[in-house]
């Protein structure tokens, strides 16, 4: 890795916790929870990598968060990534987590909450990397179910900071969530989501406007409006940008048409994250390196990708 990259104090804004999950974890917390795998070995898993679409390594992420049952797999998992962190100069986190996931499978609310949330302070008190936690919505479920997920979490609202939308993207419109990002929001919570990765253009305009988002997560298809990129530009809207995902999930075919220097140069608050590193190839620095090694990102814009990351933070 670059040491001038590893340099750069940076902020993740873009990290599903259950996405951090490295195959030899996945291995361990299995034989801790007497799970059988499907795969012989780390090797066997890591040859499964090879997604054609969203959906596809939705399917094996869903798959090997089963192995997360008990608070201390949910703090080990937490840690491990907040490692990852500290070797790349990672100085600030605001990753998300699917309840939804966890509890469809009668583990509760509160097991994956204390495990996370004791983790992100351990790091902030040992590590000196400072967090907020968002609670994400899967939208592929129904709003009621939403609705039932942020009851649950009500007691601990203390805990996050926001709430986000991911999961499967096409079929599946913001507007589908307005009435449970509105309470959400009446809550005090701060909101994101996930648009413009699969989906098109439009789905960003309604997180912008029946979600009233902070952030857009991903929203690298908003270069085919040019009304929607003036806006982002005008009001400097966060985009949390995962190169290394895009590629593996084939929404570019190739690093070298990835779209995100040419949105920074446009003045557009881009960032960079890793989104599900276990699976894509790489965390933070990886990206960025990405980025070098296939456009030709100098350091320079390096340095305004991470400061932008640093600026784009929800606390």
């Amino acid at each position: 890795m670059y040491d001038w990259i590893t340099a750069l104090p940076k902020a993740e804004l873009h990290l599903h916790l259950e996405g951090s999950l490295e195959p030899e974890l996945l291995f361990a917390l299995a034989e801790r929870n007497k799970i059988a795998l499907p795969w012989n070995d780390v090797e066997a898993l890591r040859g499964a990598y090879a997604f054609n679409n969203l959906q596809e390594f939705l399917d094996l992420y869903y798959q090997g968060a089963d192995v997360l049952r008990s608070e201390q797999d949910f703090y080990d998992l937490t840690w491990a990534y907040l490692l990852k962190c500290q070797a790349q100069n990672v100085v600030h986190t605001e990753p998300f987590f699917d309840p939804q996931t966890h509890t469809d499978r009668c583990i509760p609310f509160e097991v994956v909450l204390r495990g996370i949330k004791q983790a992100l302070v351990d790091g902030e008190k040992q590590l000196g990397i400072t967090h907020g936690l968002i609670l994400s919505f899967l939208r592929h479920l129904p709003e009621e179910a939403a609705f039932d997920t942020l009851k649950q979490a009500m007691p601990f609202r203390d805990a996050f900071i926001a709430v986000g939308l991911d999961s499967s993207e096409q079929g599946h419109p913001p507007s589908k969530f307005q009435r449970v990002f509105a309470k959400a929001r009446s809550e005090g919570l701060l909101t994101v989501a996930h648009a413009g990765e699969e989906g098109p253009p439009e789905y960003i305009w309604q997180a912008l406007d029946l979600l009233k988002i902070e952030r857009i997560d991903h929203g690298v298809r908003a270069i085919e409006d040019e009304r929607l990129m003036q806006r982002i530009i005008d009001e400097q809207i966060p985009l949390t940008v995962c190169p290394l995902s895009n590629i593996k999930l084939r929404v570019f075919d190739d690093m070298r048409q990835h779209n995100i220097l040419q949105m920074l140069e446009r003045g557009v608050k881009v960032t960079v994250n890793s989104d599900d590193p276990a699976y894509f190839g790489g965390y933070v620095n990886e990206n960025f390196a990405a980025l070098h090694d296939s456009l030709g990102m100098t350091r320079e814009q390096a340095q305004r990708l991470a400061q932008n990351s640093l600026d784009a933070r929800l606390s």
